[in-house]
């Protein structure tokens, strides 16, 4: 069985609306997530996740506090993913420009908390998460001290 991937994802709130997009490619699915992906090593989690929203949409984000963890898997195919959920606000303007290299992203919406109750997203508790007041400490990437 595979190591579980690392992937981190960013809650970006604009008046009250969250931004979603597409969790699969194409229009293979009506799941919608956050956006983000996997994590590269040798990065902090927040860079791996500005640099993934990027990325997806190019929006330049500021990473705030950690909010959230989930994990889901496939037992059929061994998949398992872990993902980290991270408070974030735009740090420029909100325009957005979908230029995923990898072709996955291709669909968003800004969605209230009553929007995303009636689409199918992922993780099950969304929005008791997005809209709550849950947070942890993040501590920041360091070099090993040897």
């Amino acid at each position: 069985m595979a190591r579980p991937r690392l992937a981190v994802r960013a809650a970006i709130l604009q008046d009250d609306r969250l931004l979603i997009v597409n969790a699969y490619p194409g229009r293979q699915s009506d799941l919608w997530a956050l956006p983000g992906g996997g994590v590269e090593p040798g990065q902090s989690l927040p860079q791996n996740l500005m640099r993934e929203v990027a990325e997806e949409t190019g929006l330049v984000i500021r990473v705030g506090a950690p909010f959230l963890v989930n994990e889901f898997h496939d037992p059929d195919s061994g998949f398992h993913q872990v993902d980290l959920f991270f408070r974030a606000g735009l740090a420029t303007d909100g325009a957005i420009r979908l230029a995923d290299p990898e072709g996955v992203v291709n669909r968003f919406r800004w969605v209230t908390r009553d929007e995303l109750s009636g689409l199918r997203h992922k993780p099950d508790s969304l929005a008791q998460a997005v809209w709550g007041d849950a947070a942890a400490i993040y501590d920041p990437l360091e070099r090993i001290v040897g």
